[in-house]
């Protein structure tokens, strides 16, 4: 199963023509797709009326939604945050973590936009889509 991370939702709803914007477009409907509770809450936050955040909340409560968070995927993430930067890399957004280290313990593979995913995949084993460019 495919998780979505919010770099892709937030260009999908502003209509962006990125690869992983457009990889997300052909695959709904096509595969089942995952959203994360914090992807969830990090997409929503960013609507700037209500009526939009109400939309987009319709749309995406018809995906599988994966936990994220909790004690054990917290104490698993900071584990990961250190070992990344025991190797001279400092990720930069504490959610960004979280999410690599849920797709890793649940094996769902990310589609995402963002480079804090990168050590993630290189060092830690995180499966990722890679959309064609």
């Amino acid at each position: 199963m495919i998780l979505v991370d919010s770099s892709v939702w937030i260009d999908y709803f502003r209509g962006n023509t990125t690869p992983a914007a457009t990889t997300l477009d052909a695959l709904l409907g096509a595969e089942e797709i995952a959203i994360g509770d914090l992807v969830l809450a990090e997409v929503l936050q960013g609507f700037g009326t209500d009526a939009n955040a109400a939309q987009a909340e319709r749309l995406l409560s018809s995906l599988t939604l994966v936990k994220l968070g909790g004690r054990d995927a917290a104490i698993q993430a900071a584990a990961n945050f250190r070992a990344l930067r025991r190797l001279g890399v400092t990720v930069r957004k504490t959610v960004d973590t979280m999410i690599a280290t849920g797709c890793i313990r649940t094996g769902h593979v990310l589609l995402h936009n963002d480079r804090d995913f990168d050590a993630f995949e290189q060092h830690l084993g995180l499966q990722v889509l890679h959309p064609p460019v």
